[in-house]
């Protein structure tokens, strides 16, 4: 079910959600967070998609502040137009669209104030561009978790330097989240004998891709070894990772995504025949709900960002 609230305030909007309680039981009781998802006018479908997955694992309500940049100029009269969206429509959340022109985009923490649930966490989410200091923008304040994804933003690995330098305790991002299936890999093919010393790592991607920096910046921190990123321009390949080599005395292991077959990649090390695995690219609605399984901050996605890939680029730089 879809209702329209044409020109209102949020004020109408909370009552407009008693009344479809009162009149539909428990359809908007029983969430366990409020996801509050900052984008621009007519970009936010994909993320309530992602969201509306996602909330199966996480009943949850989504508040969506889509903000339209041509219309935040302030001499513009403020005008609110919301959308609820609950049952077949939502998932297993309830959605609030809230789409502000003129004066009514200046005060974001505002808007959603209201509309927040009652004692639960708040994790907002930037789809795309997101504040440079996410912890302490009007939507940031509010939430325990703040998600951004650097590969969204217009220069994706400068984006890693600004999370780096803003960083507060609570801050995620989804070039991190990514990850998860190459660590897990990563960390099974280490665990198997012969147990040596790694000499040198070698990641490689395509230039766009944040996700490339953090793997190696990650495993230089882990293996304490010799460690480059290998960046290539989007026209010489396909995007994200392309694959990990691994050095070590007894020979080369080599973890390559197949660019021909998706979601497989090859393993091939020393003394064994050569494996396809499964390593597919990341859905956003994967990483979402991972980042929804945790509300307290990532200490290990705080240390990779702010030392891990420092001394990434300064050793980069020296050599």
């Amino acid at each position: 079910m879809i209702i329209d609230l044409p020109d209102t305030t949020t004020s109408k909007v909370s009552k407009a959600l008693v009344k479809i309680r009162e009149d539909g039981g428990v359809v908007a009781l029983g969430r366990v967070l409020t996801l509050v998802i900052a984008t621009q006018a007519d970009g936010e479908e994909e993320a309530i998609e992602a969201a509306n997955d996602a909330s199966r694992e996480h009943p949850m309500r989504v508040i969506v502040v889509a903000t339209d940049p041509a219309g935040e100029d302030p001499s513009e009269p403020a005008r609110l137009d919301a959308e609820i969206r609950v049952g077949g429509d939502a998932g297993a959340s309830d959605v609030i669209i809230l789409r502000a022109r003129g004066d009514a985009c200046q005060d974001e923490e505002s808007l959603i104030t209201g509309l927040l649930l009652p004692d639960a966490p708040v994790v907002t989410w930037w789809p795309a561009l997101a504040p440079p200091i996410p912890a302490e923008s009007a939507l940031g304040r509010v939430a325990q978790r703040r998600l951004t994804d650097a590969s969204t933003q217009p220069d994706p690995q400068s984006a890693l330097t600004t999370l780096a330098d803003n960083y507060r305790p609570g801050d995620a991002d989804m070039a991190w989240t990514r990850l998860t299936l190459w660590r897990a890999q990563l960390a099974a093919v280490l665990d198997q004998p012969p147990y040596e010393a790694v000499e040198r790592v070698t990641v490689t991607g395509s230039l766009d891709s944040p996700s490339t920096t953090l793997l190696a910046a990650w495993l230089r921190m882990q293996l304490g070894s010799d460690t480059v990123a290998v960046l290539t321009g989007p026209e010489d390949g396909p995007q994200g990772i392309h694959g990990v080599v691994l050095e070590r005395a007894s020979g080369r292991i080599e973890l390559v995504r197949d660019q021909d077959r998706l979601g497989v990649a090859t393993l091939s090390q020393p003394g064994q025949p050569t494996q396809d695995l499964a390593l597919p690219r990341r859905s956003l609605r994967d990483c979402l709900a991972e980042e929804l399984r945790r509300l307290d901050p990532d200490e290990l996605w705080g240390e990779v960002l702010t030392r891990g890939v420092a001394e990434l680029q300064a050793a980069e730089a020296a050599a």
